[in-house]
């Protein structure tokens, strides 16, 4: 008994476009956040979460050191990035007291 091995040939046809319909053209793309962007409070998380799973215990003695210097790191990137406003804090301290004179 012999077989015989058939080939089935696959045409592929492009999208037909009709005169009568205009493509729409495409506008400029504007710079906007997407979902995979990370922001500055991203990364305050970030350190929330390191922190708080170290408090907890998820990590392992030898993993701490690794864990730590991540955690030193992004604290003094988020230092450099978004440095505190204790400046302004006082001037609002301040201003109820100065109210009362």
């Amino acid at each position: 008994m012999t077989t015989k091995k058939v080939k089935k040939e696959v045409e592929v046809k492009a999208p037909k476009v009709s005169a009568t319909q205009p493509t729409q053209p495409t506008q400029p793309t504007q710079p906007t956040q997407t979902a995979n962007d990370l922001t500055i409070a991203d990364l305050k998380n970030i350190a929330t979460v390191i922190d708080v799973a170290s408090t907890r215990g998820a990590f392992r003695a030898n993993e701490m050191a690794t864990v730590g210097l991540v955690y030193n790191k992004l604290q003094m990137f988020l230092a450099k990035v978004a440095p505190e406003t204790k400046p302004e804090e006082n001037k609002t301290a301040e201003a109820p007291a100065a109210a009362g004179k």
